[in-house]
This record gives C-alpha cells, structure tokens and sequence, in this order.
C-alpha cells in the first residue's frame, strides 16, 4: 500500500468553480450560442484584434516558451510604469497566489482574508498547510457598497495571529467594493505583506485603473505585493496569464520557486498584443462600465432585487423575499441565462451578475422582469 496524502489535504474542502460553458449548455439543452453567460466576470468582447492575429499567426508553438516571459515583462514595465526587475507573469494571477503561499509559509502559519471575498485565498492557504484567520466584512447600509472592511478588527488580528500575508482584493469579489486610500494606507503600516489583488482594477476608472491602482508603489515598499491579470479587461480568461509586482527582496526566491515554463506561448504572444492595442481595450473597458451603470440602474427597478454598487464587471445583488438558489436556477433552466450563486455564509440570499453585452442586459432584464412569483426557498 503507498503511503497517503498529507494529512491535512483530507479535510481540504474543494474550490467551486463554475461548470465548463458547454457542460452548463448541454445540460439545459440549449445550444451554446443561446446561452448568456452571466456567471464568471468573463469579457463578453473578447480579447483584442491584434491579440486574436498575434493568436492566428502564432509560429511558435512547438517551441517551449521564454521562462522568464522577457518580451511580456518588458511590455508590462512600460503599460504599469513598474521596472521589469520586480515583475513576473504567471498561469493567471491564481498561480502566483499559490507561489507566494509555497514561499512564504511554514505549516501553521497564519493568513489573513477579509470574506465575504475571492475563495481560493483561503483554498491556497489550506492547501499549503497555513491557518486562515478571517475577518469578516462588515455590511455597509450606509454606504454605496454591499460591504466595508473592518479596520480595528483586523489591526487586533494581525496583533494578535502575526500572519505572514493579507490578501485583499481591490476591488472586491463578489462585491465589487474598493477600499479607501486611508484603509489601504492603514493596512500597509501593519507588520505584515499586504496582498492587493487587483484582478478588476482595469473597470475601477476611466484610465484601466492608473487612478486608484497601488502597483506603482511596489518598488518604494518591502510589504506590498500587486497581482493582476489578464482575464477580465483583456479578455484572455481561457489563456490563463497573469503577473505580479513584488518587492525587490522577494524576488529572487520566486524566480528559483516557480514552474520554468509556467506562461505557454500562445498566452505570452497574446498578452504582448493586448499591450499594443491599447486605445481598442480603453474602448472596451468604456463598453462595460458604461453598460454597468446601465445594469445597475434596471436592477434597482425589479422590486425583490437590491444591487449594490460596484467599481468592477459586476454587481452583486441581494434577493429579498424568494430564494437566491432558485431564481438562479430558473433564470438557467427557463432562459438560459447563466448568473453565480455562492452557498456561502454571508452570501446565500445574493446572486453576483457579470456585466455583458447590451442584449445580454437586456435578455436578463425581460427574464427578471417576467419572474413575477416569489420562488420557493
């Protein structure tokens, strides 16, 4: 008999990603084409001309990728005004969360997460033997967004569990919130490293982000990393490339820990004429917050819907006086119209919708609007 797993992965509970667009379609028996995916803050206009060529043209393919993805890192230090030397691209920002977790942690060491927020944190954290102190968010009324962060609460946590990082996302997933400069201020005077993942941050201003982004502090501080990625704004989801700024000190070990051939080509290739078709995605990105606006205001007008403002692609929305999980399910089942449910504490009486395409806003809207009839719970 081969020896077992590490015991720690028994009780890991698994992440819940959304179903592959043609499983979801075949099982409500539609054709893809009619389903309107709502569910993964996917970019409904998908990547760019110049990145669709660069994809159409690629000549490369049987040839092992750059390891250090110099022609991207060089790009990414002009588009972010961050120097090359601090910046490595990953498999989507999700591989650079786990290597941050694999170099940084010791079995039980302690990281910090604000939930409601994005669940492979605190998956990784497990995953790599690590205790997750989370403080919760505190629901807002009083505010244009669903939830604020819990200052003193996490002041008196990290004095108290000492954790060796702090993921926050910025903005928010699921809602969209995005943190003031005082609070970011404040977090970064902890004795701590200060995890901003501004996976969104492209949707967060008129400028891809440039107004309200951190990264270009990297350099000047040792607590302060910055992931981003490639899948929302740019439209590369299904690519999976992503990069971080981190600090001088840091970096080194990264380089020595991470995968050698970690971006494929085609992602690399792809993401280098994203950055040279700028002004196209600066259009793009208007599209979506213009349409984000647009959805959030017809929200407001269905009478068991509450949405909250949100600087990202989406807008998390609580469901008053029928289930979540079954206006979910009826809005799949009945209009093909994909929107995610999350079964977790603080968040089963919401849906999160991506922003789409105008008819997209529109097919949900008439659907909304044609589910009259509380739901049963």
């Amino acid at each position: 008999m081969p020896p077992p797993p590490r015991p720690h992965l028994n009780a890991l509970p698994p992440y819940q990603p959304v179903l592959p667009f043609e499983v979801r379609a075949a099982q409500l028996g539609r054709a893809p084409e009619a389903i309107v995916k709502l569910d993964a803050n996917e970019n409904p206009y998908g990547p760019s001309p110049l990145a669709r060529r660069a994809l159409a043209d690629l000549r490369y393919a049987h040839i092992y990728p750059d390891p250090e993805s110099r022609a991207l890192r060089t790009a990414l230090a002009a588009f972010t005004r961050v120097p090359a030397e601090h910046l490595l691209a990953g498999a989507g920002a999700d591989e650079l969360i786990d290597l941050l977790m694999r170099v940084m942690l010791e079995p039980g060491d302690a990281v910090l997460t604000c939930p409601p927020t994005f669940g492979m944190y605190a998956f990784d954290a497990r995953l790599n033997a690590a205790r997750v102190v989370k403080v919760p968010r505190r629901a807002n009324r009083e505010s244009q967004f669903a939830t604020s962060l819990d200052l003193d609460a996490i002041r008196r946590a990290a004095a108290e569990h000492r954790p060796k990082l702090l993921f926050l996302a910025t903005p928010n997933n699921p809602d969209g919130s995005l943190p003031s400069p005082e609070v970011l201020d404040a977090l970064l005077d902890l004795p701590t490293l200060v995890v901003l993942d501004e996976a969104y941050i492209e949707f967060a201003d008129d400028d891809l982000g440039r107004s309200v982004s951190r990264i270009t502090q990297v350099p000047q501080r040792d607590n302060l990393v910055v992931l981003r990625t490639f899948s929302k704004w740019a439209g590369l989801a299904g690519l999976r490339v992503g990069y971080g700024a981190f600090p001088a000190w840091l970096m080194p070990t990264l380089w020595k820990a991470k995968q050698p051939y970690n971006v494929n080509v085609a992602a690399q290739e792809a993401a280098c004429a994203t950055l040279n078709d700028l002004d196209e995605r600066r259009l793009v990105v208007a599209h979506l917050r213009h349409e984000r606006e647009r959805l959030f205001h017809a929200l407001q007008a269905i009478p068991y819907l509450e949405p909250y403002a949100s600087r990202a692609n989406f807008i998390l929305c609580r469901v008053e006086g029928r289930a979540a999980s079954a206006l979910r399910r009826r809005l799949a089942e009945e209009h093909g119209i994909l929107v995610r449910y999350f079964a977790t504490p603080g968040l089963e009486d919401h849906i999160r919708i991506s922003v789409g395409r105008p008819q997209d806003t529109d097919r949900l809207i008439t659907a909304l609007e044609a589910t009259k009839q509380p739901l049963p719970r």
